[in-house]
């Protein structure tokens, strides 16, 4: 039989233990928390890591001459693109949609000249890297596009073997503007030819009065006459008339060769002969060249 003395010692013993126990118990338990933490310490890490900014696709790589066609890039992180070139030339309307979505208007093929060129998007000044090169193919695809293309082929070197050069009798205006119209489309009838190099032309094509008599009573050509003040409706391609003396008398022809917002301003410029010009600007040509010149446009559908 045990002593009390010894049960005492037993039983400070198992209390001990019990103490001790418990304290590895603790320490078992605990250290599983530590562990499962780090995990959810890498997430929180990953979540905060920034995506480089790329650029990995494009909407289309071809369009027309003319263009103006909306195009959408997309990629990663693109919020700060603030630019984005066609061949050197930026494109306009130029939209960061969000980080992954980026909106622009094309510009014109340079010169209306059939070209494949590079895009590049820019922020600020530097490039945004590419998943791989971009290019884009300008083709003449629309009747504008023809007509477009052929006054910039021509506007300083004369086609005279087909259509003759009526400077001599008067001025070669209206004779290089009804080109640009047979080239869009339009077809010559018994009141609008050149046939022989101009061995053979009527009025209403190389002679400007004549011609707009010819295209008011003709209203199933589709043209629509607009002031300089609804310039803003001017598009590419259109005619434009001058009066040099505001006395009723028309005296020069043009077609508009770009349409452009300056500072909130609509600014037009013009291709066409007599003074042999590809880019001739409207506001100067009635305020420098010719003072208080009056006019109008013909909208051609």
């Amino acid at each position: 039989m045990a002593s009390s003395f010894l049960v005492r010692r037993i039983g400070v013993s198992a209390a001990a233990l019990g103490v001790v126990a418990a304290i590895t118990a603790f320490v078992v338990i605990a250290a599983p928390v530590t562990e499962t933490a780090a995990p959810a310490e890498e997430e929180a890490v990953a979540a905060v890591v920034v995506a480089e900014p790329e650029v990995q696709a494009i909407s289309s790589a071809t369009g027309t001459l003319v263009a103006g066609e909306s195009l959408v890039i997309t990629g990663t992180a693109l919020d700060d693109v603030t630019d984005v070139t066609f061949g050197g030339v930026s494109a306009t309307d130029v939209v960061v949609t969000d980080s992954e979505t980026v909106t622009v208007t094309v510009p014109s093929a340079v010169d209306f000249q059939p070209s494949t060129v590079d895009i590049a998007v820019l922020a600020d000044d530097a490039a945004v890297p590419t998943a791989e090169t971009l290019d884009y193919t300008y083709e003449a695809s629309t009747p504008v596009d023809n007509q477009m293309q052929y006054l910039m082929e021509h506007w300083e070197d004369y086609n005279v073997d087909e259509y003759g050069d009526l400077n001599s009798v008067g001025g070669d205006c209206a004779n290089f503007a009804s080109q640009s119209l047979l080239m869009r489309g339009w077809d010559m009838t018994a009141d609008w030819f050149n046939y022989d190099a101009a061995a053979d032309w009527s009025g209403a094509w190389g002679y400007v009065p004549t011609m707009e008599i010819w295209l008011n009573s003709n209203p199933e050509l589709g043209a629509t006459q607009l002031s300089f003040d609804e310039r803003d409706q001017a598009k590419v391609g259109d005619l434009v008339v001058f009066d040099w003396n505001d006395n009723d008398f028309l005296d020069h022809i043009q077609v508009v060769s770009s349409v452009e917002t300056v500072d909130g301003e609509t600014v037009i410029k013009m291709v066409g002969h007599n003074l042999d010009t590809n880019y001739r600007d409207l506001d100067e040509t009635i305020t420098v060249d010719h003072p208080g010149a009056t006019g109008h446009f013909w909208s051609i559908p």
